[in-house]
């Protein structure tokens, strides 16, 4: 149970979109807080089409409503979470890389006219943003962004209380602003921040800095030779860093660098009172930390850093089970 103010007595559904599999939760609000009472999940992969997994999508909420001894009245409000691009203005997902098919479907429409309920649709990193904000670690703050930090890097930003989402869905994107004219690629673009801070940059500044290694003669504990070099990956580092490599310490120095100099463009720009950073952050947090931070000292504006707190993320693996539900709240 995790404590809410301003909506209460609610019942709502969330449905999380994903390339591999959906997710419908229901979500019950009360003077306690919100809490998710049940979720069903299945796969996409062995559906035909788009239309069958629409049609599985309005099935699995009808049985979560069924299977809790509701109506379909008795449900207040959906959200949906799915990766972009989407229009959420128009409640229409326009061809995402990860969903092979969905091309200008207005899911919003679809579910309310089976439901007769309000729908809302946001993108994933705008829901998960929405979610640490209802529920997580940004609930008290009026301005307030989320970094994603996995696979990629996005971002979804709270602007005087609101979600803040750009002319076209397009704000948060910080993954794509350059911050070197060289290092790895992310989003597309050399030196990005995506580049020096997700899993994937993680991984090629990692191979390109166990090569160098290789070509010196020396060796390196957490890859046995260069026919291991393309298993390398973020995990695999942290771990030889937390065990005391000094490579591997250096690799996270390096993105806590770059995390750091986007940080303090983000501080610089927006004047948060908190930035929460998930995914690989909350699990490497002291890996990353020290280098990040002494960046921030040296290029922050001392007020706008002295008023803004930089916090792991709070819901931590469950915040896709709360995103979809926050989408639902969203004014």
């Amino acid at each position: 149970m995790i404590f809410l103010r301003g909506v209460m007595n609610q019942r709502i559904i969330g449905v999380d979109i994903g390339g591999t599999k959906c997710a419908i939760s229901l979500g019950m609000i009360n003077e306690a807080g919100v809490s998710l009472v049940d979720k069903i999940i299945f796969g996409t992969a062995s559906f035909a089409c788009v239309d069958k997994v629409i049609d599985e999508i309005k099935s699995s909420i009808k049985k979560i409503i069924n299977q809790n001894a509701l109506r379909e009245e008795n449900i207040n409000a959906i959200g949906i979470s799915c990766g972009g691009p989407l229009d959420a203005r128009a409640g229409v997902i326009l061809s995402p890389p990860n969903l092979i098919g969905w091309d200008n479907i207005a899911i919003v429409q679809i579910l309310k006219e089976s439901f007769n309920v309000p729908v809302k649709l946001q993108n994933d990193a705008n829901a998960c943003t929405l979610a640490e904000w209802r529920f997580g670690a940004a609930r008290a703050y009026e301005n307030a962004v989320f970094l994603t930090f996995g696979t990629g890097l996005g971002a979804g930003m709270i602007l005087n209380g609101k979600l803040y989402s750009g002319s076209n869905d397009m704000a948060g994107e910080v993954g794509h602003i350059r911050l070197a004219s060289f290092g790895p690629v992310g989003y597309g673009k050399m030196g990005s921040f995506e580049g020096f801070c997700s899993g994937g940059g993680i991984a090629q500044l990692a191979k390109s800095k166990v090569y160098e290694k290789f070509q010196r003669g020396q060796s390196v504990s957490f890859c046995s030779d260069i026919t291991a070099l393309e298993a390398l990956d973020a995990r695999l580092v942290a771990d030889a860093a937390r065990e005391g490599d000094l490579l591997a310490k250096e690799i996270f120095a390096l993105s806590g660098e770059s995390l750091g100099q986007g940080l303090a463009i983000l501080i610089d720009m927006l004047n948060p009172q908190v930035i929460v950073i998930g995914g690989i952050f909350t699990r490497c947090r002291q890996l990353l930390w020290p280098s990040a931070q002494a960046v921030l000292q040296r290029e922050c504006l001392a007020s706008s850093l002295s008023v803004c707190q930089i916090v792991p993320a709070e819901l931590g693996d469950n915040v896709g089970d709360f995103a979809a539900l926050a989408v639902a709240l969203n004014d």
